[in-house]
């Protein structure tokens, strides 16, 4: 599998399982058509339909592309994170009964964690 070379700060979340600061990502308050994929395996993670404003200072998507996304426990069983499924990136984690969206479902993800396609026009 060939990977895309990373900056410190996108090997600090993806790789060392970081988070970047709230407000601080290029994505947060962002809404363009296109896909956003795993910045590390340019894996489609999530659809531009999906993003919504959550209010919470990262990027949040109410679904993701099946099977791209796998979820694990984190040890102290409190939060669930998120992970490319292709090559295990570090994405953020996924809440779930927060009545956002109709989904009910909250992928908050770290925008070093992603990179944004656009819809060719």
């Amino acid at each position: 599998m060939t990977l895309n070379p990373l900056t410190p700060a996108e090997k600090h979340v993806i790789e060392d399982k970081g988070t970047e600061p709230p407000f601080s990502g290029d994505y947060d308050d962002f809404y363009e058509e296109g896909m956003f994929v795993c910045r590390r395996c340019s894996t489609p993670l999530f659809s531009s339909k999906s993003k919504f404003d959550a209010g919470c200072g990262w990027p949040a998507f109410d679904d993701c592309y099946a099977g791209a996304v796998k979820e694990l426990r984190d040890a102290d069983g409190s939060r669930t994170e998120i992970l490319c499924a292709n090559c295990d990136a570090h994405l953020g984690h996924v809440f779930l009964g927060e009545q956002l969206t109709e989904k009910d479902t909250r992928h908050c993800v770290n925008s070093l964690s992603i990179k944004f396609v656009g819809n060719k026009s």
